[in-house]
């Protein structure tokens, strides 16, 4: 029998390997990171794709500090806002994000997290009240029914769809070739609309779809635990046994 663990313990969602982060995983006995560089990264600075050199430069300063880079997740929204949204020049994005793939499988990174939410993740409130008298954050969906429009007009659920489904069939057949797997993460928060644009990763059924227009060994889900739970927590628990039953759990957001 094998002492591999079947699932391991990663330190997340930071942009920048840095000295403290080092020895934060070390004194808490974790072995794995994964960087989500929505934001850019000094590790990063491509302006529109990221480049091999720069790629291996951070897996390589990863092991020497004794630590296994398992998924990078997040591109700067501009990468592919165009795609995103069915804008002229999507085809010239989609090309950069697919050397990206390409640069990825080189560099040995094996997991792309990727969203599909050209609004971003949306908080009413950086200081809602929580347990102990700590501070987290928190959504009003009350509040921001009147925001105005994010971009020049609103767009569909059905246009997002098909946005989704012409980038999956440009970049999936990359992935494969390059050896790199997909995890997809749900809108957050996974709500209709937001900004006039349609939310289409809000639901159970909504992953079986993406799924299927994206149907390959190389693609799952980066499962959200709180994104899911924010659905339902039937949702969430429904989504945990189905597609961890067809292996598409490629790592977890536990929070």
């Amino acid at each position: 029998m094998s002492n591999e663990l079947p699932m391991r313990i990663a330190l997340g969602q930071t942009n920048q390997l840095t000295p403290e982060i080092i020895q934060f995983a070390h004194q808490s006995g974790i072995t794995d990171i994964q960087f989500n560089m929505f934001h850019g990264s000094p590790h990063l600075p491509g302006e529109s794709r990221w480049e091999y050199m720069d790629l291996l430069r951070l897996r390589t300063a990863c092991e020497d500090a004794g630590l296994r880079l398992n998924a990078i997740e997040n591109t700067p929204i501009n990468f592919y806002d165009k795609v995103m949204l069915g804008q002229p020049g999507r085809d010239e994005q989609i090309e950069n994000m697919q050397a990206t793939i390409r640069n990825m499988g080189r560099a040995g990174i094996p997991i792309f997290g990727y969203h599909f939410v050209v609004t971003g993740v949306w908080r009413t409130s950086n200081t809602a009240p929580a347990r102990g008298g700590a501070q987290t954050t928190a959504f009003d969906m009350e509040l921001v029914e009147n925001a105005p429009l994010s971009f020049d007009r609103e767009y569909s659920d059905d246009e997002l769809w098909a946005n989704y489904a012409y980038y999956m069939k440009a970049i999936l057949p990359v992935a494969e070739d390059a050896g790199v797997k997909l995890a997809l993460h749900p809108d957050d928060p996974p709500v209709p609309a937001l900004g006039g644009v349609a939310r289409i990763m809000r639901s159970f059924d909504a992953f079986k779809r993406a799924m299927d227009i994206g149907d390959s060994p190389n693609h799952g889900l980066d499962f959200c635990v709180g994104s899911w739970s924010e659905m339902s927590p039937d949702e969430c628990m429904t989504g945990l046994r189905y597609f961890a039953e067809r292996g598409k759990i490629f790592y977890v957001h536990f929070r």
